[in-house]
């Protein structure tokens, strides 16, 4: 976006990021960063300076590796795998209003937008923490796809907390957000850390780590959804032998070598989602045939990632996998690591 109208360019540098605040003639204010695509706000000599509106990247995940450890008396399973952020991401658009209440909008005309999904839910229970008198306006554009095993919805839920934290100046830390975003899902604290982590317990139980070496990454999803409850509730963690080494995968993340890391990847909930949709298990036999070095279902399904070393391999097993026409979602994206100081 280019905006000329007697503007005033500011730069100003942190470890963090480089941000550029333009001042326009009206009193608005546009801040970007690489949070936000653009934080808005406007002057009021009440109040000085608000933010009215702010735009947000909620991007993916997928699983390096995915174990259970054990299924707990409350029904619970505990886990034990490693999460990466990518960048395939929902665009948000978040306003505010002086109408008290929630708006939800999407591209997508199937997304409920109502008080089941995560955005909306997000956004109320940071007004009835903080008794906010004002509203919110919340326009989804989704990219990710829906019921995929990519954390979609967790990531949506994650970036509204965020920009009702930041928005209305909530003052949540970010372990504070974490510790709210555990009330809507066990993916959202992951989804506000976002990066490479290790993650255990229920999945909220959260350790950074090294960042995982660069690569680039197929997404293909079928033409059907899978219910996380059925994987689990079939899931059988008694008989399982072969767990995946997700020790070994730190280690091998830890030491920059993706081609370590290989041999320790691994889903076991692959168990379940393979024998009831085995279009998942062909998409995965596909992503090797044209050059993956490895592949992966994400989640519970039905979402199949591969890795590939290079950005031409990556474009070329995208082709192939859309003329083959098995997997309608195909995106080819690359990893997403946090900023470090």
């Amino acid at each position: 976006m280019i905006l000329r109208s007697r503007e005033r360019w500011i730069f100003i540098g942190s470890p963090f990021a480089s941000v550029i605040i333009i001042t326009l003639a009206n009193g608005l204010l546009f801040y970007y960063n690489e949070i936000g695509l653009y934080t808005k706000y406007r002057k009021n000599t009440n109040r000085g300076v608000h933010m009215e509106q702010i735009q947000l990247r909620a991007m993916a995940k997928i699983n390096l590796g995915l174990d259970v450890v054990r299924r707990r008396e409350d029904g619970y399973h505990e886990v034990k795998m490693i999460m990466q952020t990518i960048r395939l991401f929902d665009r948000l658009v978040m306003t505010r209003t002086k109408k008290e209440g929630i708006e939800l909008e999407s591209n997508l005309r199937f997304l409920p937008l109502n008080e089941t999904n995560l955005a909306y839910k997000a956004a109320d229970l940071m007004i009835q923490k903080s008794g906010l008198k004002e509203g919110v306006h919340i326009y989804i554009q989704k990219r990710i796809p829906v019921s995929a095993g990519m954390a979609g919805g967790s990531a949506d839920g994650a970036a509204v907390l965020f920009g009702m934290n930041r928005m209305f100046r909530l003052g949540y830390s970010d372990q504070e957000l974490k510790e709210i975003g555990l009330k809507l899902g066990a993916d959202v604290p992951y989804c506000l850390m976002r990066g490479t982590a290790l993650a255990e317990g229920i999945g909220e139980v959260l350790t950074p780590l090294t960042p995982c070496p660069d690569c680039y990454v197929v997404i293909a999803k079928p033409a059907l959804s899978v219910s996380t409850k059925f994987v689990y509730e079939n899931l059988h963690v008694e008989t399982i032998t072969d767990h995946p080494d997700i020790d070994g995968l730190i280690r091998g993340i830890e030491r920059g070598n993706l081609r370590e890391m290989i041999p320790y990847m691994g889903n076991v909930l692959e168990r379940v989602s393979i024998p009831a949709y085995p279009i998942i298990g062909e998409i995965k036999e596909k992503m090797m045939e044209y050059g993956a070095m490895v592949s992966l279902m994400s989640g519970s399904g039905p979402t199949v990632f591969g890795l590939f070393e290079t950005q031409e391999g990556a474009m070329a097993a995208k082709e192939k996998l859309q003329r083959w026409g098995q997997a309608p979602m195909v995106y080819a994206t690359e990893l997403y690591h946090n900023r470090t100081v």
